[in-house]
């Protein structure tokens, strides 16, 4: 899927060490679609699923030295940004889709640049990845498993847009008992920035297509 045709200008802090960018994704309609850019401590720069954005806005963080995928449906500006930068791109080993070659791929539990930790949570796809960054604060990069519009509990895409939208709250009950989940970060719509575990828990309990089962 090619890049969407508008471009930010400009990142915001989501917390220290983490700023986003959006634009309106004319690819589907014009939701608004996040990127994200993890800056370490030594200035290097990790973009992940980046949209369309000045190069400006992105050297007035640091040193952008990788860029990773969550799947191969968000791939985006990375092959542009790839040859302006000349940051490799890490994608998921078997990504549909790819419109280039990544320089690495990655699997479940493999560490990445910028300090992530990915971890395979399939359902909106087979091969689709949330992110994990432990410190200074615990958040997870949720790719397509959940958006947030404004306000808000956190919503499951629609299931005619999911290969296996089951498998979806799994994954997403899956990261609960694994991963202390403090801001999550959403592929559409705006970051949670506190007690993202409550907010994950709260949209399976208010999920009316795939409610939880019941206990004994």
């Amino acid at each position: 899927m090619s890049q969407p045709k508008k471009r930010a200008r400009r990142t915001e802090q989501v917390v220290p060490g983490i700023h986003r960018w959006s634009v309106e994704d004319d690819r589907i309609g014009g939701v608004h679609s996040e990127a994200y850019a993890v800056v370490s401590d030594d200035g290097a720069v990790t973009l992940i699923d980046p949209l369309p954005i000045t190069s400006d806005a992105l050297n007035a963080l640091g040193r952008v030295e990788a860029i990773v995928l969550t799947a191969g449906n968000h791939q985006r500006a990375a092959w542009s940004l790839r040859k302006t930068f000349g940051a490799p791109v890490w994608a998921p080993l078997d990504a549909h889709g790819l419109e280039d070659s990544p320089d690495a791929t990655y699997t479940n539990g493999d560490n990445l640049p910028g300090g992530l930790v990915a971890y395979h949570t399939p359902g909106p796809a087979e091969v689709m990845f949330t992110l994990w960054k432990e410190r200074p604060r615990s958040v997870v990069f949720l790719s397509d498993l959940l958006t947030h519009d404004e306000q808000g509990t956190p919503r499951f895409v629609d299931s005619q847009y999911q290969d296996d939208p089951a498998r979806t709250r799994a994954s997403v009950r899956r990261i609960l008992e694994h991963l202390p989940v403090e801001v999550v970060c959403f592929a559409h719509g705006r970051p949670i920035l506190h007690d993202g575990a409550a907010a994950l828990r709260q949209a399976l309990s208010e999920d009316s297509e795939f409610p939880a089962p019941m206990g004994p």
